[in-house]
């Protein structure tokens, strides 16, 4: 068997894409690839246009092949003539199943109608693809292989409830909360001294246009005529309409003189001329942003939570994440949470997040934000540093960096609905408690009510930071034994040889000579 694997990020552009709604695909498509090369032979296509092109070829020497598109549904194509399977990462409770924009890609269910089949990454998305397409649609559970992929991190560190002393190190940027002074007063404006007031209204006076005397609205109106004939005696790819200088002319040489009531007959006749002009574009003002192109460190130590989101994911409820560890811990100097975001664009969070640290000021307890990319060097110091790992989401599709974290030892804070309800228990995590409520499927560009996701209940999260705290500092017996639940969670969820055998069932394969044995020498 072939397969020909396409995902929309690739590995020359996974660093810039860090933020895109589907970059997660990526690494899943990574993480199968081991378990699918064990049973056949592998083919990443560059485009989707390629895919045809290697099906034929294998055809021509008589092999057969099989085309999975880490690519939602809508995004999957239906008309290839290799067969199709969509690997679906998906977190609410329903699938759309209606079309809108007048693109009936939209609807689901007419896709994985087309395709016939499909490859899921928890059993919350084939219940929810089930209620759509019947009991009888075939659809594989399929979580991410990682369980194998740690196998080093493993043997190399052995997971500590109080760290001594971690560097962290990224090319990017870090911003610490014990150093970037911040303070509830800097939310207040700062009012203007005497001097300053004078100065502005100075600026203000000296910015001042010329009274429109006669001389003045003949300069104006002479200035508009000569745009006019230059613009008709150029040859110019995309010409200027010359009613857009008679538009400027009457606005900036005449309309004050004209009464609002002749103003809005005016507007009746002539739009093109008297409507108002488009407001100009108001360019934001640069901030004294940190330079993100060399690789800066800093030490964590103590009991240390760490988090891996987007901040412009939705569902990721990062805000409540912060706020119930500062709250919880607003007199404890020896907790630090770690955010590892995934966001390329500094400014698109910046803001916000600084906003809402100087609001829960002041704090004992530290907040380390690393923004930039991580090798996977850099990054396995960050699995080592952790004592747990933080998850608020209100719903999830499958969580890696989640599962990640549990694969490397640590014990997770952790709700346990959606995608996390396959492998998050009292046994392994904190569990954060929590309730339906109704939302949107995030591409319906409508933006009206069709599914569910989950509200997390913050005192519950408050409540798992503090139980947490306490089992690292008073009970580190507790700690390893739930420490020891994650990894073995962890083998029977995502190890290799439980994914392969799902696979191979669900193709009718057998894996090649030594690949079981393998991966039971990884384990």
């Amino acid at each position: 068997m072939n397969f020909i694997l396409y995902s929309d990020v690739n590995d020359s552009s996974i660093s810039a894409s860090l933020g895109r709604p589907e970059y997660s695909y990526y690494f899943v498509l990574k993480a199968y690839r081991p378990v699918l090369e064990s049973l056949g032979r592998v083919h990443v296509a560059g485009s989707v246009a390629d895919v045809d092109v290697i099906y034929r070829q294998l055809l021509a020497a008589g092999e057969d092949s099989v085309f999975l598109s880490f690519t939602p549904p809508q995004k999957t194509p239906v008309d290839l003539q290799c067969p199709t399977i969509c690997v679906v990462a998906w977190e609410f409770d329903s699938i759309p199943d209606e079309q809108w924009d007048d693109d009936p890609r939209q609807d689901w269910t007419r896709m994985l109608a087309r395709h016939g089949r499909v490859i899921t990454l928890s059993s919350h998305t084939a219940t929810a693809i089930r209620r759509a397409m019947g009991e009888a649609f075939p659809v594989l559970v399929l979580p991410t292989p990682l369980w194998d992929s740690f196998a080093t991190i493993r043997q190399q560190h052995q997971p500590m409830p109080v760290n001594p002393g971690t560097a962290l190190a990224i090319k990017g940027c870090i911003f610490d909360s014990r150093t970037l002074g911040l303070s509830a007063d800097s939310l207040l404006p700062v009012p203007l001294t005497a001097e300053e007031e004078a100065a502005l209204a100075a600026e203000l006076e000296a910015a001042r246009p010329p009274p429109l005397t006669l001389k003045r609205r003949l300069i104006i109106a002479r200035h508009y005529l000569r745009l006019w004939l230059l613009n008709a005696g150029e040859q110019q790819a995309e010409p200027v309409p010359r009613v857009k200088f008679l538009s400027n002319w009457y606005w900036e040489g005449v309309r004050d003189l004209l009464p609002d009531a002749v103003h809005d007959w005016l507007e009746q006749r002539l739009p093109a001329v008297c409507a108002a002009p488009p407001l100009p574009i108001v360019e934001p003002v640069p901030r004294n942003l940190p330079d993100t192109s060399s690789v800066v460190e800093t030490q964590v130590d103590g009991v240390i939570y760490v988090s891996v989101f987007n901040p412009k994911d939705g569902r990721k409820n990062w805000h409540q994440l912060i706020t119930a560890f500062c709250w919880a811990f607003r007199e404890t100097a020896d907790a630090t949470l770690v955010l590892k975001i995934t966001q390329n664009d500094l400014t698109l969070y910046y803001d916000e997040l600084m906003t809402l640290l100087a609001q829960l000021t002041p704090f004992a307890c530290r907040v380390v934000v690393l923004h930039g990319y991580l090798d996977d060097g850099q990054y396995a110091r960050l699995y080592q540093a952790a004592s747990f790992y933080v998850n608020a989401s209100r719903c999830e599709g499958l969580c890696l960096p989640l599962m990640e974290f549990m694969c490397s030892g640590k014990p997770v804070i952790a709700p346990d609905h959606t995608a996390m309800q396959d492998y998050i228990d009292d046994s392994v995590a904190f569990v954060v408690k929590s309730s339906e409520e109704p939302a949107i499927w995030p591409q319906d560009s409508r933006l009206i009510y069709r599914t569910l996701r989950h509200r997390p209940d913050w005192g519950s999260l408050k409540t798992a930071y503090e139980r947490s705290y306490r089992m690292a500092t008073t009970q580190p017996q507790a700690y390893h034994r739930m420490s020891a639940a994650a990894v073995e969670r962890m083998q029977q969820y995502c190890g290799l040889s439980e994914v392969q055998t799902r696979l191979s069932n669900f193709f009718q394969l057998l894996p090649k000579v030594g690949d079981v044995v393998f991966a039971k020498d990884n384990a």
